[in-house]
């Protein structure tokens, strides 16, 4: 889960980064989303009131598209998994073609593309895996560092999980900006890619059964027999 998690934080990094140096509004995490809404309703700014309004829009459509594909709440990995990456991919792959285009009508896509990976996970072993904003895992993390410094008991590998998304999310925003600097808005290009190759690669490992052909193939512990046995 680790890798998958920390890669899917420098996706969503990169691309509220791109996003940021485009139009100023986050397109990961909806908070300061709904609050440039408000900036710009109040200034009496009507078009880019409607793109922050798209943004949401977008960001909740992306959410439900996950609802439907992917389906239980639990996480269970399988193949719609790779279709939901694939269409990650393609809403991202659009977005950057518009945006030679038409701009503003790009943002929805991006915001749609990031809610649609953030529904595509909702917990693991009692962990909340949020991999397009950090507040709850900052959150998580000064909780966790506050039982410490109470000499209360904590999942250390909750706290390592917890760190490194944070930490790869952080990178994947400068990455983008490294990006957005030099070659502008078609830097989108890349996420697009490298979702669209992933949920490939990881629809045809599940539609080909190779996942339960490895576990089969892994050796299974001894039976021990019951412990109350004579």
């Amino acid at each position: 889960m680790l890798p998958g998690a920390a890669a899917l934080a420098a996706n969503a990094g990169f691309l509220n980064t791109i996003a940021l140096g485009f139009f100023q509004t986050p397109v990961s995490h909806m908070t300061g989303a709904v609050s440039h809404l408000g900036i710009n309703a109040a200034n009496g700014e009507w078009q880019r009131t409607a793109a922050s309004l798209g943004i949401i829009v977008g960001f909740v459509a992306g959410a439900a598209v996950a609802g439907m594909t992917v389906g239980p709440w639990k996480l269970i990995p399988g193949r719609t998994y790779g279709v939901a990456l694939m269409m990650e991919g393609g809403l991202l792959a659009t977005a950057a073609l518009m945006m030679f285009y038409s701009p503003l009508l790009s943002l929805p896509m991006v915001s749609m593309a990031c809610g649609l990976q953030n529904a595509m996970t909702s917990s693991y072993c009692g962990l909340a895996i949020r991999t397009t904003h950090v507040t709850g895992i900052v959150t998580d993390i000064g909780v966790m560092v506050g039982h410490w410094l109470r000499y209360r008991q904590i999942d250390r590998w909750k706290l390592r999980f917890l760190v490194t998304v944070f930490g790869f999310f952080g990178l994947g925003g400068f990455m983008g900006a490294m990006a957005d600097s030099r070659f502008g808005t078609i830097s989108l290009a890349v996420p697009a890619f490298l979702c669209t190759v992933a949920g490939a690669i990881f629809w045809f490992i599940h539609h080909r059964g190779l996942v339960d052909l490895m576990q089969d193939a892994a050796p299974q512990p001894p039976h021990t027999g019951s412990l109350g046995g004579k």
